[in-house]
């Protein structure tokens, strides 16, 4: 288990969330990866898009596994100018965990879930690294990252 998901299970059994961690041997880096490995529906995932603002403030974009978010969206909802998506070099260092498994929580940044997670009563989010996963329910996953549920997919 690498550090990075040490750290999440950690943050998971310190704030006494109601989630489950996994670790796999293969690879859940993207939905359809991550869907074989669990022998769940990719509708069933929610990816956590990391993008920056001009005063380098993180925000987290969390949509469907089949979404895309939309920076003019998030830039609007926000009243900022259209944030950029963090690169994959910056990831790491703005979240504190890898391309592939950022959770959805876990680190301070602003949160935006689109109202089309809140769709599913459970989902598969980034477990803190590319071969492992997080299952909770969309209420948790809100109500840990103080996450605003607004329109942000494309």
């Amino acid at each position: 288990m690498s550090e990075y998901e040490e750290k999440l299970k950690e943050i998971i059994k310190s704030r006494g969330l109601n989630a489950d961690h996994l670790s796999f041997e293969q690879s859940c880096h993207s939905v359809e990866e991550a869907a074989k490995t669990v022998g769940a529906k990719p509708e069933d995932f929610v990816k956590s898009i990391v993008m920056v603002n001009r005063k380098n403030e993180v925000i987290v974009g969390i949509v469907k596994g089949e979404d895309k978010v939309s920076t003019t969206r998030v830039g609007k909802v926000l009243g900022i100018e259209r944030p950029s998506i963090a690169s994959t070099e910056d990831i790491l260092d703005l979240t504190g965990y890898p391309l592939g498994g950022t959770p959805g929580f876990g680190f301070d940044a602003i949160f935006l879930v689109d109202p089309k997670v809140m769709q599913k009563d459970m989902v598969y989010l980034g477990g803190g690294s590319d071969c492992s996963l997080t299952y909770m329910s969309t209420d948790e996953l809100v109500k840990v990252n103080n996450g605003k549920i607004i329109r942000i997919r494309k």
